[in-house]
């Protein structure tokens, strides 16, 4: 029966749309589900994969299948941070942040324009609200540009990492690059997204008044609830020489 397990998916999402089974209740076990729908637990899985995709249920490691809870629309506010404002002062956000130093390989050292091996501030964040994540952020900065002290014991790190903000000095100028992709294992972990989903992901540098790149970041969100927004200011010259 190849289509066995949509017919299994189409009775849950009946379920979970009708309000037979609410917002963050625990489905029943795997092998129950299996044994209830007579089928073995791989298909059972493949069920349960497409209403993950669809972003109806979320599945926690060692605790089980959950319905999601409706998951509201954030925006990312490009060039100077990255949530709005309304976004990253509510109290329900909350950021885990782990600090490290690493060298400098492959895609980072040409992001930086440093030498290979060079030494690295690396700062991963996850940001979540309530238990759902909203993005993932990976930051770097040359280690003479980290805020002095042991990586992780200054208070600057989790209010600046709350959005994603640049860590550094004001910049001179940020470039970024966005695009639509598919996402990595890691990031399907990081995010509880399905393996087929789309993220937007974001490569962004800063760079200071000489020219020096002071900063990195590779930003990932689910692709189904961001909105990216760039807003252009054009200085005084050029709104004279365009009346």
């Amino acid at each position: 029966m190849p289509f066995r397990h949509r017919e299994i998916a189409d009775d849950l999402r009946q379920q979970i749309t009708t309000g037979r089974l609410g917002p963050g209740k625990r489905l029943s076990s795997e092998p129950a589900l299996a044994a209830h729908y007579a089928v073995s637990t791989g298909t059972l899985r493949r069920a349960l994969s497409v209403l993950q995709g669809e972003g109806l249920i979320e599945k926690f490691h060692g605790r089980g299948n959950y319905v999601r809870r409706p998951l509201r629309r954030f925006m990312y506010v490009g060039g100077w941070g990255t949530f709005d404002p309304w976004t990253a002062a509510d109290a329900s956000l909350r950021v885990t942040v782990r600090t490290a130093m690493v060298p400098a390989q492959g895609l980072l050292a040409d992001l930086l324009d440093v030498p290979t091996g060079s030494p690295l501030a690396e700062f991963v964040c996850v940001s979540h609200e309530g238990a759902s994540p909203l993005g993932l952020a990976r930051i770097y900065l040359p280690h003479d540009l980290a805020p002095a002290g042991p990586l992780g014991e200054e208070p600057l790190y989790e209010q600046t990492a709350k959005r994603f903000a640049v860590l550094s000095s004001s910049p001179a100028e940020v470039r970024e690059t966005v695009c639509a992709r598919p996402p990595t294992p890691d990031e399907v972990s990081a995010l509880r997204i399905s393996p087929t989903a789309t993220v937007l992901g974001i490569t962004r540098t800063a760079t200071d008044a000489v020219g020096r790149v002071v900063e990195a970041a590779l930003l990932v969100f689910p692709g189904d609830r961001t909105d990216a927004v760039f807003i252009t200011h054009h200085t005084a010259a050029e709104r004279q020489s365009h009346p």
